[in-house]
């Protein structure tokens, strides 16, 4: 008898038909991959099985008994526990980690009322203990990186005698290290008789980690694939079409320079390094977390200062003051963390997508001061058109778009108006791959600019780059030895 059985479950919001007769089963001590383009209904599932929506029809049976939980706080007591991709909310910063381990203790009155400090931690040793994880207590929890916090989720869903744990994007923002720390302890969990229900982009966590791939498309289940699993007819299932190659014509850059970089260093001691890009070349800048990848395109839009060296952007010397001053050189950037840096909190003015794209653009765009909707207007429905974005209109809310959506939101404020150099960090996070596609082809498309790609994920690198750089302890590997990696696989400098 499977542990969960889903069986055709319906829901629409509004027109928008999120899920359409969608079905999974799981057994325990099972991991299966949920996969799935950027609005096919992967989370309206896991947020009708984690109680957050009620489905319109369908039945989802755990354990034998019908199951309909009325909020994630009643799935969790049923053993259903969902781990979300932002750990922002998993614990308040100036808790210990020892407190943040224990909140659903305080919420539901399971700890005592008068406790000290040193039965907290010692209740949250026997915690980490119980599930094989090693965290620092007494660190303040808005110390830790994202991997720890991440376990942090996860160690809170066990201790809440979790049998079903959903991931939603657990290693977006994890380095290869710390993913390959997570896929360790969830194959132990799953020894245990653990089912897993994970949800990523990564074809690599998914050839780690699947005994199955579920394909969502459309809010409809359109494929279960078994090991070994063959990945190429799972995209294809996934995005409806045949997938072309991932990899770019690469051709030697013949656009004049638009950033030079000579004897950069990032951090004071650092290895120096130089760094040109050309107009109409994409390049890639790859390495681990913490290498200095974000640091170099802080520098560059004006956000830091490099420690030593120059840069000049289309032969004049260029040290700009701050983001604005980048932005009117011509240099325009998209963050990492797109929620925190691009995108304004739902429900406050300004939140639809028309807004998103106009926002760094008003003063230009309305040089009275009065807001008039209809250039936002205009240039939302032709980004609409051009990107693919799937939206119900311009004004709809940005926060109701999928994660694809924003991304490609995002990457249409920046092509409202002309730029020289436009510099992405971490752009693939969260994004699919028909998504990305699209992006990557936007990219290519402009060849009157440059465009500087950060990633932690050399696959994407390959994918979307003319030329790919590595950056190890803050600074670049020389450029001269592109030409001894060949022609057959990524130029890696």
């Amino acid at each position: 008898m499977p542990l969960l059985d889903i069986q055709s479950l319906s829901l629409s919001f509004g027109s928008t038909l999120a899920l359409a007769d969608a079905s999974l089963s799981m057994r325990a001590g099972e991991i299966v991959a949920l996969m799935g383009a950027n609005g096919a209904g992967k989370s309206t599932l896991v947020k009708v099985l984690s109680g957050v929506h009620r489905a319109e029809s369908g039945v989802m049976i755990w354990k034998g008994a019908r199951f309909q939980p009325n909020s994630p706080a009643e799935a969790a007591r049923s053993g259903v526990v969902t781990v979300h991709q932002s750990t922002d909310v998993v614990g308040i910063p100036d808790l210990s980690v020892a407190d943040a381990l224990l909140l659903d203790r305080y919420v539901d009155g399971r700890q005592p009322f008068f406790l000290s400090a040193a039965s907290v931690h010692r209740a949250a040793a026997r915690l980490l203990e119980e599930v094989g994880i090693t965290l620092p207590l007494k660190r303040r929890f808005g110390e830790l990186g994202t991997a720890d916090r991440q376990l942090v989720a996860i160690a809170r869903a066990l201790s809440n005698n979790a049998e079903l744990l959903i991931l939603d994007e657990p290693t977006a923002s994890l380095s290869s290290n710390e993913s390959q720390r997570l896929f360790t302890l969830l194959g132990a969990l799953k020894s245990r008789g653990m089912a897993i229900l994970y949800i990523s982009h990564r074809m690599a966590d998914l050839m780690s980690l699947a005994d199955r791939v579920v394909v969502l498309r459309g809010g409809r289940d359109v494929g279960t694939f078994t090991r070994p699993i063959d990945f190429g007819t799972a995209i294809e299932t996934m995005i409806g079409r045949s997938l072309k190659s991932a990899r770019p014509e690469r051709t030697a850059p013949s656009g004049r320079p638009v950033l030079e970089l000579k004897q950069a260093a990032l951090i004071p001691g650092g290895r120096p390094f130089d760094l040109t890009i050309h107009e109409g070349e994409v390049v890639a800048i790859t390495g681990v977390l913490g290498a200095g990848k974000s640091r170099l395109l802080s520098a560059i839009f004006g956000r830091s200062a490099l420690a030593a060296g120059s840069m000049r952007l289309d032969g004049r010397a260029y040290r700009p003051a701050g983001p604005a001053a980048a932005i009117a050189a011509g240099v325009v950037m998209a963050a990492e963390d797109r929620h925190r840096s691009s995108l304004i909190p739902a429900g406050w003015p300004g939140d639809s997508l028309a807004a998103t794209i106009s926002l760094p653009h008003l003063k230009r765009w309305y040089p009275s001061g009065l807001l008039f909707s209809g250039r936002e207007t205009r240039e939302a429905v032709a980004a609409i058109g051009r990107l693919g974005i799937k939206t119900q209109g311009p004004r709809a809310s940005i926060w109701s778009l999928s994660g694809g959506n924003q991304q490609k939101a995002v990457l249409a404020r920046w092509e409202a108006e002309d730029s020289r150099l436009l510099l992405l960090d971490e752009p693939f996070q969260g994004v699919d791959v028909g998504a990305r596609q699209d992006i990557i082809q936007t990219l290519r498309d402009h060849r009157d600019r440059a465009t500087l790609i950060a990633t932690s994920d050399p696959e994407e690198a390959y994918e979307v780059a003319d030329r790919i750089v590595h950056i190890s302890n803050h600074s670049l590997f020389p450029e001269a030895d592109d030409a001894t990696c060949g022609s057959e696989g990524p130029l890696i400098a």
